[in-house]
């Protein structure tokens, strides 16, 4: 597995550099996200347009940013004294169908969401799709944000209002610090974190009803 790969490399001092990896690196380069901050900027923006009732789709458990994303929504919610409410959480998987999966679930309850944060922009796909086979007008009816800002995203219609993840960005500095390791072997190795930020797009608007 992954682990015992990185502790191959490590025992043969091999350079590495880890991109979003979870727990300490003290022998390789790391590039890490905000993911806190990034899920932070999401749900105040639902609350800034008036959102109260306010879903969260969650990606694999075993992930450590599915965690990071979950303890934001939370923590953003108590910090406007909004009740957390465990029938608008959903386990889903990172993939399109669970975000589908998620919203017919929401739907079905007696006072549904008028947002819905998903953990990444396939679930926020499978969202959308979700409310339209339901007859809602996203975001007239349903308001919708994503994580990643993956190329999609700014293509579909409406638009995609996500966290941006600087991958792309990432994957050069990947090669700029495996390069320093390579140049100067006896420097320790850089541990950096890439900020996420809020792209707002067409996928969210006020609700017509706060449930």
């Amino acid at each position: 597995n992954a682990d015992q790969y990185v502790a191959e490399l490590r025992r043969r001092n091999f350079p590495f550099v880890m991109v979003d990896n979870q727990g300490g690196n003290e022998t390789g380069g790391s590039i890490m996200f905000t993911y806190r901050e990034g899920s932070r900027a999401a749900m105040q923006h639902f609350i800034e347009l008036g959102h109260r009732r306010i879903a969260f789709i969650a990606g694999l458990a075993e992930i450590h940013s599915t965690a990071e994303r979950f303890e934001s929504y939370q923590q953003v919610l108590a910090e406007h004294h909004i009740p957390f409410e465990q029938a608008l959480c959903y386990q889903g998987d990172y993939f399109q169908p669970s975000g589908f999966e998620a919203t017919q679930a929401f739907l079905a309850l007696p006072q549904p969401p008028t947002a819905i944060f998903a953990a990444n922009d396939l679930m926020a796909f499978g969202a959308i799709d979700a409310a339209r086979a339901h007859g809602l007008r996203v975001p007239e009816d349903l308001s919708v944000i994503g994580f990643d800002d993956i190329p999609q995203a700014a293509q579909v219609h409406p638009a995609l209002t996500t966290v941006h993840s600087p991958i792309v960005e990432a994957g050069t500095l990947a090669v700029r610090l495996l390069i320093e390791q390579l140049d100067h072997p006896d420097e320790p190795p850089r541990q950096v974190t890439l900020a996420t930020e809020l792209r707002v797009r067409g996928t969210t608007a006020a609700p017509t009803s706060h449930g």
